[in-house]
């Protein structure tokens, strides 16, 4: 017998064929946010601007069309809707919450935001280069003030009690202040003890080693062969990456076209190379989506603390691990000629896993790397909730420096103005870095189990083994789950801090003979 195409199913279709075109636009958008960072010349600011705000003006019609509201509504409506299988049934999902959030922003507060944005962007640039916070605060202003409107108005239909947890929702959906100040506050308390049993060890690490020049033709070498090591093409016919470089690294693209981004200090050679490890992690995961998913809301990435879940566990689970230095370590000392040939392999491991509290979060270790987000996270909270002035921040940046990693912040290029996050209109964002992080804890105790021979494997340089694990396990299921979904689904549980804290003691244990 023939099966006769329904009416939902053929309204399903062509609600499909109508949000196709949407992602296809963010991803050009998306590499002419990457030209603006990389390539762009300094003049070109003010049209990039206006190139910015028309684009996502024309993206905002796009996603509110009211073609795409009446096919929802016929689909969700028709009878047959109760036996659309999984897949059908969460791309409707998806495809309802982002028109039914983006019907109620106005163009204009959009198309605004995104004008302000390139400006701010380009203003933090020079005020952190000229370490003047007040060149860069009026323009920061303006933009907290239109992600504030836009926080307040998606309150409603996201269904939250504050404009944060809207803000929150974007990048983590299901995740609330309230959960995280609960687990950013056990999560202080574990680790506190571990950084107090580091820094009182009488066996600390010579980081002197790491000081030595190292060319940036070089590094740029260097970063060449972490890509190869890990599966991510830059250089083949059919190359779907590149590594460029910008003030703040970064990953964007998608599916056949992921770029990332680094940055190279001849007398710090290791920035580049952990953040080249930490945007290949992002590029990873967003080439290894299921291609069968393209265009589909399903087809991308289920969330960003699953996404720096996946960043941090390349940079440092595998990227600072012996196992990976007894692989990478011969080719290092080649590489930079004398300059580590008097130094052991267990001094350099001990000396990129060094635990000291630093100013800079992108320099953080393992163990302080999550308090430096805490701050973020209790700052942004009170900004969005209009507890404090952006005239603020730099007072309270640094009185919560002193506070909770006992550093004393010199000046705002260090301080308040050191991440892109606020310039670039991302508010909500720095808690999944921090997300990312248990997350990896809770799934590296599962992938231990079912890839026991993984360390082994590294040491080898073998990374294939993990990667088809991590496509199996996380990649394939694109956005078919929510964030806590999918946690549970690969480890059977929510939030859990524990198996973090636990790789770091064990790791940490053993580094500092405690």
């Amino acid at each position: 017998m023939v099966k006769t195409i329904g009416t939902s199913d053929l309204n399903y279709d062509k609600l499909m064929e109508t949000v196709k075109e949407i992602p296809i636009l963010q991803s050009a958008v998306s590499i002419i946010n990457w030209d603006m960072e990389t390539k762009m010349p300094p003049k070109g600011i003010t049209l990039r601007s206006k190139q910015l705000a028309l684009l996502s003006g024309i993206g905002h019609k796009m996603i509110t069309n009211s073609k795409i509201g009446n096919l929802l509504n016929k689909i969700e409506t028709h009878p047959d809707f109760v036996t659309f299988d999984t897949i059908r049934r969460r791309n409707v999902y998806l495809i309802r919450k982002n028109y039914n959030e983006q019907t109620k922003l106005p163009e204009n507060l959009v198309v605004e935001t995104e004008r302000q944005r390139a400006i701010t962007i380009d203003v933090w640039k020079k005020a952190k280069t000229l370490n003047n916070f007040s060149l860069f605060k009026p323009e920061l202003e303006k933009l907290v003030e239109l992600k504030k409107r836009a926080a307040e108005i998606l309150m409603d239909v996201k269904g939250v009690h504050k404009p944060y947890d809207a803000l929150i929702d974007i990048f983590e959906p299901g995740v609330t202040s309230a959960i995280l100040s609960n687990v950013f506050n056990n999560l202080k308390r574990g680790l506190i003890p571990i950084l107090h049993k580091c820094l009182s060890s009488s066996k600390q690490p010579d980081v002197s080693i790491l000081r030595c020049k190292i060319p940036i033709g070089i590094q740029r070498r260097i970063s060449l062969l972490l890509a190869k090591f890990l599966e991510y093409d830059v250089t083949s016919e059919k190359a779907g990456g590149r590594i460029d470089e910008t003030e703040h690294p970064f990953t964007t693209g998608y599916y056949d076209d992921v770029r990332i981004t680094t940055h190279y200090y001849e007398d710090n050679f290791t920035s580049a190379l952990f953040s080249t490890l930490h945007e290949v992690g992002h590029a990873l995961y967003e080439q290894n989506l299921s291609p069968k998913w393209i265009y589909q809301p399903i087809g991308e990435s289920c969330s960003l603390g699953f996404h720096e879940f996946q960043s941090r566990l390349v940079e440092n689970i595998i990227g600072r691990s012996t196992e990976f230095w007894t692989y990478f370590y011969p080719t290092l000392r080649e590489m930079t000629k004398d300059n580590f040939s008097h130094v052991k392999l267990n001094d350099f491991v001990h000396a990129v896993n060094m635990v000291q509290p630093s100013k800079i979060r992108v320099a953080a270790d393992e163990v302080t790397y999550c308090l430096h987000i805490i701050i973020r996270f209790e700052i942004e909270q009170d900004l969005i909730a209009g507890r404090i002035e952006v005239e603020e921040l730099p007072e309270i940046w640094n009185r919560k420096y002193e506070e909770y990693l006992g550093v004393k912040i010199e000046n705002n290029s260090e301080g308040v103005m050191q991440d892109t996050h606020w310039a670039s209109a991302i508010y909500g964002y720095f808690p999944t870095y921090a997300l990312g992080n248990i997350y990896s804890g809770q799934i590296l105790s599962i992938l231990e189990k079912e890839v026991p021979l993984w360390r082994v494997q590294i040491s080898e340089g073998n990374f294939q083994h993990i990667k088809q694990w991590l496509i199996k396990n996380v990649h394939q299921y694109g956005n078919l789950y929510d964030p806590q979904d999918l946690l549970k689904k690969i480890t059977g549980e929510g939030i859990n801090i524990h198996p973090y804290l636990n790789y770091l003691e064990t790791k940490y244990s053993q580094l500092y003979d405690y």
